[in-house]
């Protein structure tokens, strides 16, 4: 009897992480959820933003855990960074090709990061 399990990683390119991380947002009823492709522009910081929104901050932290639960179990993946999770008014999830930011409503249209960066190619997904 053999008793060993081949464990097989799947490798996820960058449209099935930014597809993940939708499905996650998705999952806790996030609202407004875009994502910009910042590829083309020559100063980005990444190659990818996904925003959305919560009407709470629990909500928006349950987004944020989510986020980093499933793409950490299903991906393997962890965020090199996290920044404003203990006050959940705006959560960044940085994973290098794609910075994550989930806000609450007021803050997200106080920042108007899709303003500051409206050259990107801009994806808008439906709310469940």
């Amino acid at each position: 009897m053999n008793t060993s399990r081949e464990f097989v990683q799947k490798h996820y390119n960058p449209e099935e992480i930014n597809d993940l991380i939708i499905d996650s947002i998705q999952d806790i009823k996030g609202k407004n959820i875009v994502k910009l492709d910042m590829r083309q522009l020559d100063d980005a910081p990444t190659n990818y933003f996904i925003i959305c929104e919560g009407d709470s901050n629990t909500q928006v932290k349950a987004i944020a855990e989510n986020i980093r639960k499933r793409l950490k179990y299903e991906a393997f993946n962890s965020p090199n960074h996290v920044e404003g999770a203990a006050n959940s008014l705006w959560v960044l999830l940085d994973y290098f090709d794609v910075v994550v930011h989930v806000f609450y409503k007021e803050t997200r249209e106080f920042y108007s990061l899709e303003d500051l960066w409206s050259d990107a190619v801009f994806t808008e997904y439906e709310t469940l």
